[in-house]
């Protein structure tokens, strides 16, 4: 297996999109999330499935960062495909 730094390990999530708080929000929408709250500069968002309940927050900034993507990607347990550049 290739050591985390290395360009291979990278490039095996392809290029994620770049999204912005409310961009993010709407796109989880279209995948079934629903906004339940906002606190400060965190909107919540979750979908139900059978079961249970998954919970994202995420934050309301102009930019998301590449690492809180990866989480929220995680969290929301949709494909990493749909996140990526077309």
């Amino acid at each position: 297996m290739a050591k985390p730094t290395s360009p291979d390990w990278r490039s095996a999530l392809g290029r994620l999109r770049i999204f912005s708080g409310p961009e993010l929000c709407r796109f989880l929408g279209e995948h079934g999330f629903q906004i339940v709250r906002q606190k400060g500069s965190h909107v919540i968002l979750q979908k139900a499935v059978p079961g249970s309940t998954i919970t994202v927050p995420v934050p309301n900034h102009r930019e998301i960062r590449i690492g809180t993507l990866k989480s929220i990607i995680r969290q929301s347990k949709l494909a990493a495909e749909l996140f990526e550049l077309p």
